[in-house]
This record gives structure tokens, sequence and C-alpha cells, in this order.
């Protein structure tokens, strides 16, 4: 079969595509930021290794299963689409999987939050020659990453293995850091929105990347060039300490409520904020933050701040909401979904401002000046949100979460 790849795949890639086909490298370290085209490059190029390489079989990794439907997968049916090959591959979703109906080849796809089934493959012929990783800063480290090899490049005399991910910001990530080292089997391959045909990408997403950087240039460095900016750990570097009178609050065109309950040893966190959706600044003024509240003795204090006002809650708590919405609270659940975290945590960090009074909120300045990425066994951070000393955080994003919602654009087929 013959394909005209360079119709469809971004001239940056060249370089990456006849490196790979003269197999001088087996892995393929692929970094870029925001519309790079780097996932749709390996999206194309699975498949199409698969098909010249007849005894293969490729495994397709995200570290969460539940992400798989909404990226790698269809990813890769859009890259058999790209070569003109839909009829000749058999598509099923329980579990992910797509098969060559010509040679029973197979495009498995997991999530490491299950690694047993990675561990236990069974082929019903030839090895796993490609693998790709996608978004490789949320695995933990390089030990995963060896682990996962280990029990997958067995059997075989010539394999692929595809790295893609935007470099996290953080210069300690251990992505970043990994970089550093020098291997010859490793081409490490760096694109941006800039180097793909601007009809792929559509104008607006131009409109949108102009518009980033008119408002901070260090976050459009980071989201569409890939630009490593920050020194270390901090998940939050726009939180901005200010003092905030009575007069400018009740100036406020809306006010937001979130809640994130605790008991015994985390705290019940209660939050009053506004936020300004033309300049995207956050504005946090009141909290309540206390361990040992009873549902009772939490609506008794917040009556008073809230006002009659509207509360997004952790909607993991449905008992709790009911109790304190029949003593006459406005509370709801504040509505998840399986990267809620993930989104919303990204979503506060890309705010050009996060405005804290200390003085009235003292324990969500501290909860936002100290968060950090977490860390593996070997002290390097990773792309992964810790869930401990964040309640007055996780009420942030409860009482915000329906204005993330309306500005989230939904999941495109092609992963740019």
């Amino acid at each position: 079969m013959e394909f005209n790849i360079a119709s469809i795949t971004a001239p940056a890639f060249d370089i990456v595509f006849y490196d790979l086909q003269a197999h001088k490298h087996t892995f393929y370290w692929l970094a870029g930021g925001r519309g790079s085209t780097k996932s749709s490059f390996v999206g194309i190029n699975v498949p199409l290794l698969m098909l010249q390489h007849p005894v293969c079989h490729a495994v397709v990794l995200r570290k969460v299963r539940n992400t798989i439907k909404n990226s790698v997968y269809p990813q890769v049916q859009w890259g058999i689409e790209q070569l003109g090959l839909l009829d000749r591959f058999k598509f099923i979703t329980s579990p992910h999987e797509i098969t060559y109906k010509a040679t029973g080849q197979k495009i498995l796809f997991f999530g490491l939050d299950d690694p047993a089934k990675v561990k236990s493959i069974k082929l019903p012929f030839g090895y796993v020659g490609i693998v790709w990783f996608e978004e490789l800063d949320q695995f933990s480290g390089m030990e995963e990453i060896r682990n996962v090899l280990q029990s997958l490049l067995r059997g075989g005399s010539t394999y692929w293995v595809f790295c893609t991910y935007n470099p996290p910001k953080s210069r300690n990530n251990w992505v970043n850091e990994e970089i550093l080292s020098d291997d010859a089997d490793r081409l490490v391959h760096h694109s941006t929105y800039l180097g793909v045909p601007p009809s792929w990408l559509g104008e607006q997403f131009f409109l949108e990347a102009d518009k980033l950087k008119a408002k901070s240039e260090l976050l459009y460095r980071h989201e569409y060039l890939g630009e490593v900016t920050g020194t270390g750990g901090a998940v939050f570097e726009n939180v901005e300490e200010i003092a905030l009178p009575d007069e400018r609050i009740g100036g406020f065109d809306y006010i937001y409520n979130g809640l994130d309950f605790g008991f015994a040893v985390d705290p019940l966190a209660y939050v009053r904020l506004a936020y300004d959706a033309k300049r995207e600044d956050v504005y946090i003024f009141d909290e309540l933050y206390q361990q040992k509240l009873t549902n009772r003795q939490a609506v008794e204090r917040i009556s008073s701040k809230v006002k009659g006002g509207r509360i997004l809650a952790d909607a993991a708590e449905p008992k709790s909401i009911t109790e304190m919405a029949s003593m006459g609270l406005r509370i709801f659940g504040a509505r998840k979904g399986p990267d809620s975290v993930e989104f919303g945590m990204k979503w506060l960090q890309s705010r050009a401002h996060i405005y804290i009074d200390k003085r009235r909120c003292p324990n969500t300045y501290r909860e936002f000046i100290s968060y950090e990425y977490e860390r593996n066994k070997d002290g390097q951070f990773i792309s992964a949100y810790s869930d401990a000393n964040n309640h007055a955080i996780d009420a942030v994003r409860y009482a915000l979460s329906e204005v993330m919602s309306r500005e989230r654009i939904a999941p495109r087929r092609v992963n740019y």
C-alpha cells in the first residue's frame, strides 16, 4: 500500500517520519504546545507502521483508563480514516480495541490504573512492536515507563515507542529532567502550532492564541509554544495577595460560593468569591475553614455569609447536601466528569490572576501558595495534583464549576 503521508501530517514532522521509517531510533519523544498536531501524527503512524509490519501489534496507553474513549481511541480512528482504510478495520469499545481484518493485528488500549491487564496481554500471533504513551507527563516517572515496556517489548526484533506530551511547566518535572540525559536510541522532537497549516486549526484557534499572548506572555509560551516556564513545583504561580474592602466586594456583579466537606481529619472548607470573566481574574474574599463542624453548625455559620446565595458543593456528599438544604441553604452538587479535577486545576492555573484577601481568607491563601505537584519516589515532580491540603482549592473549583463548563470546548475528534 502507498500513502501520501505528506498531505496529512504537518511539515514539521517530516524528519520524524523519515527517521521512524528508517528505524534510526526506538524511542520517539514528541513534545509540543497546544495545536502542534503531535498526537495526530502518532495517530496516523501507529496503524501505518502496523500495516507495514504484519507480525506487529500496537498498544496505546493513558495513565487513566476512562480518558481513552475521548482521546487516543478516536485519535487512532481518525488516523485510520486519513489513510482511507476505515472499512478494513473492526472497532469495538468494550474493551477499546481495533483489529485489522486482513491479518488479525490488534491495536489495544489500556490505562495504567489497571496495570495487571497490560501484563496479561494475550496475542493470537506475533508481538507488540508499537507502543504509544499519550500525555507522558501524567505517568509517575521512568520507573513506571520501564516496568510497562519490560512487559510489552518481548519476542520481537523491531520496536517503535512513541511518547507525546505538552512539556510540564516545572523544570523539576521528571519529563523535563529526563530529556536532559543523552540516549542514543531516543529522538526528541519539539513542535508548535506555528508549523501547522493554518487551515487545519482554523482562524479561531489563532485568535485564541493571540488573545492569550496579549494577556500573558508566560502562559502563551507554556500552553502554545510548549516552553518550560516554571522553576519549581508550584501549581499556582498566578496568586496575588490583595486587600478587598467591603465597598469593593459590594461592587461585584455576581458572587460564587463553594463548599468542600470535611469533619474529623479534614476541615470543612467554604469559600466566597467573584470572577471577572473579561479580565479572567478570580477574587476570593471570605472563607469558613474548620474541623469537626456538624452539618447544623456549618449551616449556621455559612448562612450569615452566603445571605441566601447559591452554593455548589462536593457532589460526592449527597446526604450532607440534602440535610443542609432541608435547613435552608440553597445548596447543590457540583457536576463532575472523569477529568474534572485536572480540567479545573488547569483552568484556575490559566486565569490571569487569583486574587486572595489574606486577612479575610488566611487558610485559602496558604493552600494556594503552598500547593505543589505530586512527587514520585525519587523526589521528582510529576504532572499530578495532590489530594492533600487542597480543601479550599476544591471549594473554589466547585464554586466556579459551571463557569468552567460554559467555557469548555466539547472534545473534538481530532486531538491536536
